[in-house]
């Protein structure tokens, strides 16, 4: 037996609720994982609103970090004592104890801790694939990079200015762009007191920037065409103010012949070696000191309706994490 996170019914964070959940021995191809930290990220509350719908009932939460305590038949990724982390599917990392296909776990770095490994796998991988395969930054582009003081945000604020961008992120409050500047931020616009495109253009001399990361959604998608230089990318990977409207193909010829993706950490990382590769640079850039990864707020895992009812109202910063 082992205590998960569960919800019946899509809501509020109130359809969160504790329970005591069978834990049996890994299947083939399995491990079971004991966790010493979980990750929060909104896209556990597209879950739980139903926006990504998923068969209910269901677990909830996509990273974790802990170790190996038992494997199934056939196992040969990882092994019994091994210190691991994860990111992607399936769902259900809200949970002391899981069971997770071999072929999704990470082995740790010695001098990664779980904590950091916890908080930073999610939306780690997510900036590695959005700055090293969707758009490879490149020395010297203008990059734009929204919710900067945002768990992904803060990441890829600094890899990026470490590749050699010029970054230029939003918040949406004075103390959050404080916190982005000091991540790697070089401009920094306040969209609730800011035009954020017509600064973009005035930053960049009227050019636009490369690229535009963008995982606000609705309220930052007009303008975020509008910042992109011609044959430029529009890279949409997530929808914190709401679904993105459908898009009229033309607006992209006259912008520019500009190009737009959809992009997801699971496709991006659904073969291994993909994964491993992504794991491996981020390990690096984390290691080395290249990118902080700081802990901004710690909840039990009960308190998971808590946590999510902080993360919607904008009260976090950086990344969270759960203890179990």
């Amino acid at each position: 037996m082992t205590r998960a996170i569960r919800f019946e019914r899509v809501g509020g964070p109130e359809v969160l609720q504790l329970q005591t959940v069978e834990l049996p021995p890994p299947a083939a191809g399995e491990a079971t994982i004991r966790h010493a930290a979980i990750g929060l990220n909104f896209i556990d509350v597209y879950h739980r609103t139903g926006l990504y719908p998923l068969p209910l009932p269901a677990g909830i939460g996509l990273e974790a970090a802990g170790v190996v305590e038992a494997v199934g038949e056939g196992v040969t990724e990882v092994a019994v004592g091994d210190r691991v982390a994860y990111a992607g599917g399936p769902v259900g990392a809200y949970a002391e104890a899981r069971n997770l296909p071999a072929h999704r776990l990470l082995r740790l770095p010695e001098e990664i801790f779980f904590d950091t490994a916890a908080a930073m796998m999610l939306q780690g991988l997510t900036a590695a694939y959005l700055l090293r395969r969707t758009y490879r930054v490149q020395p010297g582009d203008a990059v734009l990079i929204h919710a900067a003081a945002g768990g992904v945000g803060l990441i890829a604020c600094q890899w990026a200015r470490a590749l050699g961008a010029t970054v230029i992120g939003t918040v949406g409050s004075p103390a959050k762009a404080e916190l982005a500047r000091a991540h790697g931020c070089q401009h920094v616009i306040d969209y609730s007191r800011e035009d954020f495109a017509a600064r973009v253009r005035d930053i960049t001399g009227g050019a636009g920037v490369a690229v535009v990361y963008d995982g606000v959604g609705k309220d930052t998608f007009a303008g975020s065409l509008d910042c992109l230089r011609p044959l430029g990318m529009m890279v949409s990977y997530g929808n914190a103010s709401g679904p993105v409207p459908p898009v009229d193909l033309v607006q992209l010829s006259q912008k520019g012949s500009l190009f737009i993706t959809r992009p997801t950490l699971m496709t991006y990382t659904a073969r291994r070696e993909d994964l491993l590769a992504l794991g491996e640079e981020l390990f690096a850039v984390v290691a080395d000191g290249r990118v902080r990864i700081e802990v901004h707020q710690r909840y039990a895992l009960a308190d998971a309706a808590h946590a999510h009812r902080d993360l919607e109202a904008r009260r976090t910063t950086g990344s969270t994490i759960f203890l179990p």
